[in-house]
């Protein structure tokens, strides 16, 4: 029992819910693999019950993790925790995680946005904290069923710096447990290049209301220049990126089903009380503003968003 290896998941919405699915799916049944789902209402009580079930295409599969909760006082110390939530949900996240967290526990912060494992360390300095990105289109479809609907389902993490052995680890069970899984040293490329392609998706889909087959036809000029404007930052920021992102960018927009819109327009839809505007649209004009470049298409779009989540 000592050796096991507890792999929390905080979040089982369209990103925790499909990479974690697949981790319980694998390691269910075995002896050295704790699985740990950590959610929320309705939703939580349908895992419980019935468990978890993930859809893809035309497949499917449900899962039971070792335990499924919303008290974090039952969890106990963990190896590598997942962290899955909204961006404006972090900061409380981390306060609650505390207790499972010791010396050599791995945080996997994978948000949208580029700023989470920033945030995280600015609360636990002396944290093992990884950079990760996620490439899916998959949500809640209702409480206990995760949908896939897109055809990139895809993890990047790692460090800025020398890769150690127990975020190996984590990556052979990943891998065994068939997701899709880049390790990196130079991991915020990935993070940057997966922002310059999620920022102009979720701040236009949630400007003009409506899916990214619909902008793409109606305000693809305006797509492009939110493109120009982010990758602009990540080069002021020093980051290392493709000479071509930007054609990347747009071919991947363009490989979404037409209907799909963002997480983060589907909040406005939903009418929530929160949405990701600050680490998706703002950051870039705050960032643009601190480093004295122009970025007048986020200005724009940030400020009528604002007023948009406040009517």
């Amino acid at each position: 029992m000592l050796n096991k290896t507890r792999i929390v998941i905080v979040g089982i919405g369209g990103v925790g819910g499909y990479f974690g699915g697949l981790l319980s799916k694998k390691y269910t049944n075995g002896d050295d693999v704790e699985v740990v789902f950590v959610a929320r209402g309705e939703h939580l009580n349908e895992i419980q019950n019935k468990g978890l079930t993930v859809i893809k295409g035309n497949e499917n599969f449900v899962t039971k993790p070792y335990l499924a909760t919303d008290d974090y006082s039952k969890i106990g110390v963990a190896d590598y925790i997942i962290i899955c939530t909204k961006s404006y949900d972090l900061k409380q996240t981390i306060e609650k995680l505390k207790p499972l967290i010791n010396h050599s526990t791995i945080l996997l912060p994978l948000l949208n946005g580029v700023s989470a494992s920033d945030e995280i360390l600015e609360i636990l300095p002396h944290a093992n904290v990884l950079k990760g990105c996620a490439f899916i289109v998959s949500k809640i479809k209702s409480p206990g069923i995760i949908e896939n609907s897109g055809n990139i389902q895809k993890l990047s993490f790692g460090m800025d710096g020398p890769i150690g052995e127990a975020v190996l680890h984590l990556k052979d069970l990943m891998l065994d447990a068939g997701i899709d899984l880049t390790v990196s040293d130079k991991i915020s490329t990935a993070i940057w290049e997966k922002f310059i392609f999620i920022s102009p998706t979720a701040t236009s889909t949630s400007y003009f209301d409506s899916t990214i087959g619909k902008v793409l036809d109606e305000n693809l000029e305006t797509v492009l220049k939110l493109i120009e404007e982010v990758k602009n930052l990540a080069l002021a920021k020093s980051v290392t990126i493709s000479d071509d992102i930007s054609g990347k960018t747009l071919n991947t927009m363009k490989s979404m089903p037409y209907e799909v819109t963002s997480s983060m327009h589907r909040d406005y839809l939903n009418q929530k009380p929160q949405t990701e505007v600050e680490s998706l649209t703002g950051y870039i004009v705050r960032e643009a503003e601190k480093l004295g470049i122009a970025a007048p298409t986020y200005q724009k779009l940030y400020e009528r968003l604002l007023k948009k989540g406040s009517l």
